[in-house]
């Protein structure tokens, strides 16, 4: 059913088998994409559901649209991403959504650092979850990324990182320059399990990946994020850009996670 056009809804336009089309969404699908009643798009509500719906002509010539049948899809990474992101510059933070949505991330959370010059308004955030929205359709995802308020880096880092007794461990990765760290590449591979290596995290559900603004981090806030319990990892020997570090860290996460069978079921051996 790749030919067929994805819609995000939210879930309480759900009702029985009927799914309530905003006039947005009325007019995106019959006078941008020219679809006409009987015809068949796929409903998504970004919580990891999604249904092969049709649409039908109502009394008031508006449209809404009716459940044919729930399809099962996995286009999921095995492991929940939170990207953690100090806001770059401009409006490159945009495309860091729309990308890092494609790539899989699961949750985006910008940032606040010392060197951070952009200090979003509420109107960005709404654009951002949009972005993030589009891109998910775009891309087949199940799931749309939430994407959290921008607030001050420390904060932030230790909520993300912090786990209660029972509950699976998280790993973070903070991605630094200029400093004598280990490659992302072997940390992930260590700790996914990949190929003939043990990992080295039993029962890894998630991991936080946290990549710097413009100038980089200040040796305060390495030494600060250390403190948390976070990895201080390469992403190579060249300098990126802001808008460039979080992709190429997703990017590495994405292709050792789906080529290690299964890694949030591995096990260590007792």
């Amino acid at each position: 059913m790749a030919e067929l056009q994805r819609l995000a809804i939210a879930p309480t336009q759900l009702h029985q088998e009927q799914i309530c089309l905003t006039a947005e969404q009325q007019h995106y699908l019959s006078r941008v994409l020219r679809l006409r009643s009987g015809d068949r798009f796929i409903a998504m509500n970004g919580q990891g559901q999604w249904w092969l719906a049709e649409l039908l002509a109502s009394p008031d010539q508006s449209l809404e649209a009716q459940i044919i049948q729930t399809l099962t899809v996995d286009t999921e990474l095995p492991i929940a991403i939170t990207l953690v992101v100090a806001l770059p510059k401009g409006s490159g933070f945009d495309e860091v959504v729309r990308q890092a949505t494609e790539l899989g991330t699961s949750c985006i959370a910008p940032v606040i650092s010392d060197r951070t010059l952009l200090h979003p308004s509420p109107q960005k955030l709404e654009r951002w979850r949009r972005i993030a929205q589009e891109a998910a359709e775009q891309s087949e995802r199940q799931v749309v990324p939430t994407i959290l308020e921008p607030v001050p880096l420390a904060p932030q880092l230790q909520q993300l990182l912090a786990t209660t007794p029972g509950t699976p461990k998280v790993v973070g990765y903070l991605c630094v320059t200029r400093y004598d760290a280990p490659h992302l590449l072997n940390c992930l591979q260590r700790d996914l399990g990949f190929g003939n290596q043990q990992p080295s995290l039993s029962a890894l559900s998630s991991m936080v990946i946290v990549t710097g603004p413009e100038g980089g981090w200040t040796e305060a806030e390495v030494e600060q994020a250390i403190a948390l319990g976070y990895q201080p990892v390469s992403l190579g020997q060249r300098i990126l850009k802001a808008v460039t570090a979080p992709l190429v860290a997703l990017s590495l996460v994405a292709a050792v996670a789906e080529a290690t069978p299964s890694p949030i079921s591995t096990t260590l051996p007792g």
